[in-house]
């Protein structure tokens, strides 16, 4: 019998990563001599980063954005890591049914996993530097039967693979664009997981 996967997207999702993410976006954008504001930068989570860079400094390769991002990030960013509620329980509850634990992010992979062991989280698998329909590719290469995320981007996912389209409000996107977006459920935060998760099973 194949093992039941269930992916989950990381940042926003799983882990608060926020205040890390913007420090490092910011900090790239002031060390080329410009101005950005952190709130800004804040409603860009859960983009991929070469999204994000190019609305703030449109003359500077991505590539040395990107390293000097990671560079700062992996110091300063990913300590900062933490827990969001349910995160915990949400992954125990799929173990217990002997289920596999897939992270699908637009994160590099060993950042990722750097998250993830700060956070005191543990995956079966971890894919990175995807996003929307790219997830959705990876989670049909993994035979994921639901999705978790934050974003419309990972409901978009979800959908191109066929998954269960789980949101939670725990990013900067609100509940009703989360529904609006076509998700299956979308809850306050992963606190409700459980429960709708064995639900699902008996469905």
């Amino acid at each position: 019998m194949t093992a039941l996967v269930v992916g989950f997207d990381l940042d926003m999702t799983l882990v608060d990563s926020a205040d890390g993410i913007v420090a490092a976006v910011a900090h790239v954008v002031h060390s080329h001599g410009r101005t950005v504001d952190d709130e800004a930068v804040r409603d860009t989570l859960g983009l991929p980063l070469d999204l994000v860079f190019p609305r703030f400094i449109d003359d500077v390769p991505y590539a040395v954005l990107l390293a000097e991002y990671r560079a700062f990030y992996a110091e300063h960013g990913i300590p900062t890591s933490r827990q969001l509620p349910g995160a915990a329980n949400a992954l125990e509850c799929v173990r217990a049914v002997g289920g596999r634990i897939l992270i699908v992010t637009a994160k590099h992979a060993t950042q990722a996993r750097a998250v993830l062991d700060v956070a005191g989280l543990m995956a079966d698998d971890v894919a990175g530097e995807s996003f929307a329909e790219q997830k959705g590719e990876v989670l049909l290469t993994y035979g994921a039967s639901i999705y978790v995320g934050d974003h419309v981007g990972d409901i978009a996912g979800a959908k191109r693979a066929g998954a269960a389209a789980v949101a939670v409000a725990t990013g900067p996107t609100s509940f009703a664009e989360l529904a609006a977006a076509g998700a299956d459920v979308v809850f306050d935060d992963l606190d409700a997981f459980p429960d709708w998760f064995a639900s699902w099973l008996k469905e």
